[in-house]
């Protein structure tokens, strides 16, 4: 008996639980109406963590794993930015790898629906002169691989970086494991050092501590995984895979 009385109690606290809304983090009404229409119905813990911090002007390093939902922590605030104060090439979005890129023009994409946005990936393994093309009609968000970047910033003429406002290095430590240090110096020597940067990562590595140290000042870190933690949402299987078909 005692027992049942303790689980109805429990059931109780929960059903308590205040949830924290998008409008709670300080976003307008528009954002937290797209969200609502892509079936987010809360925020994520990377969210509620790093979204406030942001939107008060700070730098911050986010450490989270992959599918916490850091993707909209970082392109939420940045679009709300945008609307307050309009600008072509306001934002640049470093990550390790294409698909990467692809993923997160995705996210702003529908986030930005809305707004207007107008987004390039500039990524290797794709025309140069195509990508040329779009960035001369001036994007609002340039998602790109650093070394593809950096040929743009050396080779495309009229192109440069100098009133960007916000520069966010997603998964930090892959670009730093894939020998991406050159370009980012290049990268961070052409920017305005007045400007926001976020850096996210799912470790916290020398190498990233050694950006850290580079390119924020201000900053705030916030952290919402562990080590060798699997995100909640995440499903793992084995599949068992005969030999002649590896």
């Amino acid at each position: 008996m005692e027992n049942s009385e303790k689980s109805v109690e429990d059931t109780k606290d929960e059903s308590n639980i205040e949830r924290i809304t998008w409008k709670d983090l300080g976003l307008v009404d528009t954002l937290c109406k797209t969200c609502l229409e892509l079936k987010w119905k809360e925020p994520t813990r990377i969210q509620q963590e790093a979204i406030p911090l942001t939107l008060q002007g700070k730098d911050v390093i986010g450490l989270a794993e992959t599918g916490s939902g850091k993707t909209a922590a970082f392109a939420l605030p940045i679009l709300q930015a945008l609307l307050e104060n309009p600008q072509r090439y306001f934002a640049l979005i470093l990550t390790p790898t294409r698909e990467l890129a692809f993923q997160i023009a995705e996210q702003f994409d529908a986030l930005g629906s809305s707004m207007g946005v107008k987004s390039v990936v500039l990524v290797g393994g794709m025309d140069m002169h195509a990508q040329g093309i779009i960035l001369e009609k001036k994007p609002h968000i340039i998602i790109a691989t650093p070394g593809r970047l950096v040929d743009h910033l050396e080779n495309t003429k009229g192109f440069n970086l100098r009133q960007l406002k916000f520069l966010v290095m997603d998964e930090a430590d892959r670009i730093l494991n894939m020998d991406f240090e050159v370009e980012v110096d290049k990268i961070l020597r052409v920017i305005p050092r007045e400007r926001r940067t976020l850096l996210f990562s799912a470790t916290m590595t020398k190498k990233v501590q050694k950006l850290q140290r580079a390119s924020l000042r201000n900053f705030v870190k916030v952290e919402v995984s562990t080590k060798y933690q699997t995100v909640e949402k995440l499903q793992q299987y084995y599949v068992f895979i005969p030999v002649k078909f590896k």
